[in-house]
């Protein structure tokens, strides 16, 4: 076995997961609250969640949204990806843009769901989200800023 050199930082494991940014006719992107008892509980994201073992980023998702949300969705192709080191998790987020749904919308978890245009009313948001609110930003012509992380 080979001991890891001081100072050496581990290598980190990414932790592969399907969002869906589930965008309605008028623009709106829907987003809930993450779970209690899960890090950064009551934090604002997109849905979605880890992929299993042998399943494609698109199987992930439809699988995902039924179980937090009740729904099930139309085409689901992945648009960006994007990686964010949490303390918690290194993850590598597969987003989504996801037009077409049918069912009726359940929150599952115990989380809080909202619909919301550009910019978002609702905060705390989960920093991992950061990039793709950046990118969806500049799709509608508005300007981004990062909203300020809470005091922890």
């Amino acid at each position: 076995m080979v001991e890891p050199v001081a100072g050496e930082a581990a290598v980190r494991k990414h932790t592969e997961v399907a969002v869906g940014i589930l965008v309605r006719p008028d623009g709106a992107l829907l987003l809930s609250t993450r779970p209690p008892g899960k890090p950064y509980a009551g934090y604002w994201e997109f849905p979605g969640g880890k992929l299993e073992l042998g399943e494609t980023v698109e199987q992930a998702l439809r699988r995902e949204l039924v179980e937090e949300l009740g729904v099930t969705i139309g085409p689901a192709a992945v648009w960006k990806i994007t990686e964010h080191d949490y303390p918690h998790a290194l993850v590598r987020l597969h987003w989504c843009k996801v037009h077409a749904w049918t069912g009726d919308f359940e929150m599952r978890e115990g989380q809080d769901m909202a619909w919301q245009q550009l910019p978002l009313e609702v905060k705390p948001i989960l920093p991992g989200a950061y990039p793709v609110l950046q990118w969806l930003s500049e799709e509608r012509g508005l300007a981004f800023v990062a909203p300020e992380l809470p005091k922890v």
